[in-house]
């Protein structure tokens, strides 16, 4: 076993890179599909405005997309440097998942990428458009591999061990496990929502700052209308796939949930945890709200509490509770602004409601803080394994020193700083200088470009 320091400091290393990793498919994936969508209408209907907001869109995607390949690239480095013993172990199971990735997502994506970032003008709007749906085709089977990886950690079935290696008996178990039955539809849902909260705020920006109305009405419009929908179904969703997690990984509910003991029936707002005593130093919480949760209308069912998990095999409750808090107080502010979205549209003051635009500008990021609170509890819940059940976390790690491992910590800390810095500046410079001007009367309809173009 390593020493503890090398452990928790290859464990943030990772975090890091994960939370850095996750933040561009959480809008890019979202962001594909709703440029093949534009790009389709466009030359369905002929109307500039969406090639317009096709453009626009499609400059803030290519770097997010690029810069998610690189970091997601890094990711699969780090498992043979600093996680070299769970490489060794996973290898025979988790090696052809995420090789199926690149020889389907990315081999895809690799191919039409440039069509779509530079067949504007050039080829056919057919051809536009085949490439479009290509890259949203390959952003959906990246997430869906990478889902069933994870999903395989959180609940390994259809293996046996063989030489201290875990090698698949059954690939459609392996692939398509419980878990991933209830993840995979809840972060598909969660990456559109993200991109959607992405789209209306910057939209809303642009009603705010009364610039390129036509455009941030249409794409506002477009945004808030998808939300409109999603959001009552990934609540549900949410609701769903906590409680199978709950009854396969308990101790993460426990956590989660913030109590120590199981009697308390309350739903806690907010815990300060002593881990070593097994108690709440400090905690607010409402009484009986718990219970009505877990669908007791009484109010008085008995809602678990971590103690009933041994204490060697208990999760961190800080990351897992306020990672939860993050995600699930998240979710609610974007259901209730698209409630708001919707009655302010049935109302006609969609377009005329600064304070609304306003908030929507604040919670362009909301989808990404969401995602992230997300994943925090997931893998932070999962612990101490990082193959439940089988693997734990201590006995994963590379044999390597404390030197090394701490300069590759704080290596890959400044580099994705600058590379996070550079980012949202490109953001906010591509956001200033606005959406190109097509024609003069954007928003009227006329015949897409001839389709002879080579």
């Amino acid at each position: 076993m390593e020493s503890p320091a090398v452990v928790e400091i290859s464990r943030w290393q990772f975090a890091i890179t994960a939370v850095f990793h996750m933040s561009f498919p959480a809008l890019t994936v979202g962001l594909a599909i709703f440029l093949a969508v534009m790009y389709t209408v466009y030359i369905r209907t002929g109307n500039p405005l969406y090639l317009q907001i096709f453009r626009f869109w499609k400059k803030i995607f290519a770097v997010g997309f690029g810069l998610g390949v690189v970091a997601g690239t890094v990711m699969t480095f780090e498992f043979g440097l600093n996680w070299g013993r769970y490489a060794h172990a996973v290898g025979p199971i988790l090696g052809v998942t995420i090789g199926m990735e690149v020889i389907t997502a990315f081999f895809l994506e690799a191919g039409f990428i440039g069509i779509m970032l530079y067949g504007d003008g050039r080829v056919r709007p057919r051809t536009m458009a085949f490439a479009n749906w290509m890259i949203a085709v390959g952003t959906l089977l990246s997430t869906t591999w990478i889902l069933s990886a994870n999903s395989w950690m959180q609940d390994p079935v259809g293996f046996s061990e063989v030489h201290g290696q875990f090698r698949a008996n059954d690939w459609w178990q392996v692939l398509v496990n419980p878990a991933f039955a209830y993840r995979y539809p809840h972060m598909l849902l969660a990456v559109l929502i993200s991109a959607c909260w992405f789209i209306g705020g910057i939209a809303a920006w642009y009603l705010v700052k009364q610039r390129a109305l036509p455009f941030a009405r249409r794409t506002l419009s477009i945004a808030l209308g998808v939300l409109a929908i999603l959001m009552p179904v990934q609540l549900y969703v949410g609701d769903v796939t906590a409680g199978f997690m709950g009854a396969h990984q308990p101790a993460k509910l426990q956590a989660f949930e913030g109590n120590w003991e199981t009697d308390n029936n309350g739903y806690n707002l907010l815990v300060v945890p002593d881990t070593e005593k097994g108690r709440n130093d400090f905690q607010v919480g409402i009484p009986h709200l718990g219970a009505i949760i877990g669908k007791d209308l009484s109010g008085q069912a008995n809602v678990p509490g971590l103690l009933e998990t041994s204490a060697d095999e208990r999760p961190d409750m800080w990351p897992v509770f306020y990672g939860f808090r993050a995600m699930y107080f998240t979710a609610l502010v974007m259901f209730g602004m698209a409630f708001a979205g919707v009655v302010l549209r049935l109302r006609g003051r969609l377009y005329t409601s600064r304070r609304f635009h306003r908030l929507m500008v604040w919670m362009a990021p909301a989808g990404v803080v969401a995602i992230t609170g997300g994943w925090i509890t997931a893998e932070t819940g999962r612990q101490p394994w990082v193959v439940y059940g089988l693997i734990r976390t201590d006995d994963a790690v590379s044999h390597l020193s404390l030197g090394a491992t701490i300069t590759g910590f704080a290596g890959l800390v400044a580099i994705y700083a600058l590379l996070l810095g550079l980012w949202i500046r490109y953001i906010i410079r591509t956001v200033r200088a606005g959406p190109e001007h097509l024609v003069a009367d954007v928003g009227s309809t006329v015949h897409p470009p001839e389709a002879s173009r080579a």
